[in-house]
């Protein structure tokens, strides 16, 4: 039992340490640029009269928004794949109690 209370506390302060990080670090000013953000400056540095072949057919009103939408796609995504993973689990321990 010790133990397990232990091993709470030292999660629980990782994860504290995890989370704070990024706000007591130097230097992360908190401008995060995507792969899109980052591929389109160098484009545009390289091939200043460049034109894209497609314009979106919606822009978020704003980066916040973008981001929200962002992880709501990871997450769904991640959910998806835990329950297909999960699915695929529980079949197996169903056919080793039916043998």
């Amino acid at each position: 039992m010790m133990i397990a209370q232990h091993r709470s506390v030292w999660l629980s302060a990782a994860a504290v340490l995890i989370i704070a990080a990024p706000l007591v670090v130097p230097g992360l000013g908190g401008d995060f640029k995507g792969s899109d953000d980052i591929g389109t400056d160098a484009i545009t540095e390289s091939h200043p009269g460049y034109q894209p072949w497609f314009q979106p057919l919606w822009k978020p009103p704003s980066d916040e928004i973008e981001s929200m939408l962002f992880a709501l796609q990871a997450s769904l995504g991640t959910g998806v794949i835990g329950y297909l993973i999960g699915r695929r689990h529980g079949s197996r321990r169903d056919d080793v109690t039916r043998r």
